[in-house]
């Protein structure tokens, strides 16, 4: 059972096998801008393959064609010493050469790695805002982070260094086997019987560290997502003085990570001592056959000392292979959880075909509609009503009625079941989502400002209007006394989500940021619940001139708020139950009389006395 920040999905036994070529293909689809650089990082690979394997002949070179000889003879000959002079020029030359090649092949793939990873982020930024508030209703934000953040960051090696660089190992690999067979194939062949036991160790390798290393990526996540959810709802934690607790379980959740990664260090522990024994296994074999074709002349012994430097290097590519295994599994996993973000469907889908659309009139017709957030748990029941151009209509009911969830219908954010919603007699379903939210002008109870200025957040859905709408739309709301307060006037920063106002100031700004964007529609959700009876004064006799000719629907909880409502609806377990004015309920004595009378009573109550 996944714990309380995971998900079965999330599961290391839900996971599909390490390699998928189809996730593979997708992600080099992001080098595909960068294919000259890489054909030139291959390229450069090639060449410093060529110039490795050359190392070692020329140690044969030296030894079999001037040492040995000249030892023979009993002095060194003027000429061999010269040849050695040179052999050993052409070694520094070939190391100087090499090192050029790797530091242009390096920077080259580094670059392409991060515009590689600059390219994905900003391609999830993008597909992140067409995915609907139903998407991130059951998705922890701290999740999603890890995608963008983490997840990206791992294929940063796979893009950088990965890729090619299996390449420039293969390369290596098939340049010393060549080179052994070239020199004496039966000794090439000797050296070779090890390779059937380094077959076998990387098979148990891989087996072992890949369901590691994926319960090491599940418990990150869980961190994540952990610190994101308490780090937001720290002041309730500290609150409720349940510190020790969750400190109990972040610990538990820290532990289950460390766990993880140890035995993902195990097994990397006892591979690579294994390799090297199996080298050491190689260097023996060289050492036991070879010397024996010394003995016997049918070896030189330069041959043996090159097999026995090319099967040092045989090792080195293995060893590099299988640390870029760790990368390229690290790779598939994060791209299995990127490419199903970037899979998923928004839930609200747009028309093949939009409508266009001038400016509304601000006609909203609800019919028949029924919307349910879980499969036959209806929220909305056959819901039909019909609000005229510049009318402003009330919608109350008790917590849960489903007030809030006509709203989210009407902007698009959620796809309802039954029924048809029309704007101007249109079919909402027929309009582009952008274009109808363009026209509707949206103010909650839970008011979010971006870290920026006043004047950034309040122009936040600018239309090039010009530099002093800004201060119009804040003045017309009655803010002209939160602007007098600040220091920097309307360029003064608002800090994280608003840290620096009160949400009665948010609200107010809330409002100033909807008008300045000029709705054809506006919809209030609990927008005055939070400000104080002067400033909910002053809004409201804002808003009788500023709704004048704009169609509004006020979502309210407190009826004092609506009693100048051209119409009242009144919802009830999901369906519209009364509809009329404030006078017309009353009369009625039904739902909407006796939430005022609840609501009056319990005004008197808390009334000083």
């Amino acid at each position: 059972m996944a714990g309380p920040w995971g998900s079965a999905a999330d599961d290391v036994d839900a996971q599909g096998a390490i390699y998928d070529q189809r996730l593979a293909g997708r992600l080099l689809r992001y080098l595909k801008p960068y294919r000259k650089q890489v054909v030139l990082s291959v390229v450069l690979l090639a060449g410093i393959s060529l110039l490795e394997v050359a190392g070692p002949y020329l140690t044969k070179v030296a030894i079999d064609t001037y040492v040995k000889p000249a030892s023979g003879a009993g002095a060194l000959p003027a000429e061999a010493g010269k040849g050695l002079l040179l052999i050993a020029a052409a070694y520094v030359g070939i190391l100087a050469i090499a090192f050029v090649l790797r530091y242009v092949q390096t920077y080259t793939m580094s670059m392409v790695g991060q515009r590689a990873m600059q390219d994905l982020r900003v391609g999830i930024f993008e597909h992140l805002q067409t995915l609907t508030p139903s998407y991130y209703d059951t998705r922890p934000v701290g999740r999603i982070l890890t995608r963008v953040t983490q997840d990206v960051s791992v294929l940063n090696e796979l893009f950088a260094q990965g890729v090619v660089a299996v390449i420039g190992d293969l390369f290596m690999l098939f340049g010393i086997v060549g080179a052994m067979l070239w020199l004496d194939w039966k000794l090439a062949l000797v050296t070779l019987t090890t390779v059937p036991l380094l077959v076998i160790a990387t098979a148990i390798f891989r087996a072992k560290v890949r369901v590691s290393y994926r319960r090491v990526r599940t418990r990150l996540a869980r961190i994540n997502a952990f610190l994101q959810e308490h780090l937001q709802g720290l002041d309730v934690l500290k609150f409720f003085n349940a510190e020790r607790k969750e400190w109990r379980k972040f610990d538990k959740a820290n532990d289950d990570h460390y766990v993880a990664h140890v035995q993902n260090l195990f097994y990397y522990a006892v591979f690579f001592p294994a390799v090297e024994i199996i080298g050491a296994v190689a260097v023996a074999l060289i050492l036991w056959y070879g010397g024996g074709g010394i003995l016997q002349h049918a070896v030189t012994f330069g041959v043996v000392v090159a097999f026995i430097q090319y099967a040092d290097r045989f090792y080195q590519p293995v060893r590099d292979l299988s640390e870029k295994y760790n990368v390229f599994q690290a790779a598939m996993v994060s791209s299995e959880r990127i490419f199903e973000l970037l899979d998923t469907k928004p839930d609200v889908s747009e028309p093949k075909a939009p409508r266009a659309v001038g400016r509304f009139r601000g006609e909203v017709e609800f019919e028949h509609v029924s919307f349910a957030y879980k499969p036959d748990e209806w929220v909305l029941r056959d819901v039909s009503f019909r609000i005229a151009p510049g009318e402003k209509v009330a919608i109350v009911g008790a917590t849960g009625a489903g007030k809030t969830t006509i709203a989210n219908l009407l902007t698009r954010f959620y796809e309802f079941q039954k029924g048809t919603i029309r704007v101007d007699g249109i079919d909402i379903r027929e309009i582009e989502g952008k274009a109808l939210r363009r026209q509707i002008g949206l103010v909650l109870q839970d008011v979010f400002l971006f870290s920026g200025t006043v004047r950034e957040n309040i122009a936040f859905g600018d239309r090039d209007r010009g530099g002093d709408a800004v201060d119009r739309a804040l003045a017309e709301v009655g803010g002209e006394r939160l602007k007098q307060r600040l220091p920097k006037g309307l360029d003064e920063e608002v800090g994280e989500r608003g840290a620096y106002f009160s949400m009665g100031e948010r609200q107010i700004l809330a409002f100033a940021r909807a008008l300045h964007y000029d709705p054809s529609i506006l919809i209030l959700d609990e927008a005055t619940s939070s400000v104080d009876v002067e400033t909910e004064r002053m809004i409201q006799a804002a808003l009788k001139r500023l709704l004048l000719g704009r169609t509004s629907l006020v979502i309210a909880h407190r009826l004092s708020t609506i009693l100048d409502a051209d119409r009242i609806l009144v919802m009830h377990k999901g369906v519209l139950r009364e509809q009329g004015t404030h006078a017309e309920l009353m009369a009625a004595h039904g739902i909407y009389a006796r939430l005022h009378e609840l609501q009056h009573s319990k005004q008197k109550e808390e009334a000083p006395a």
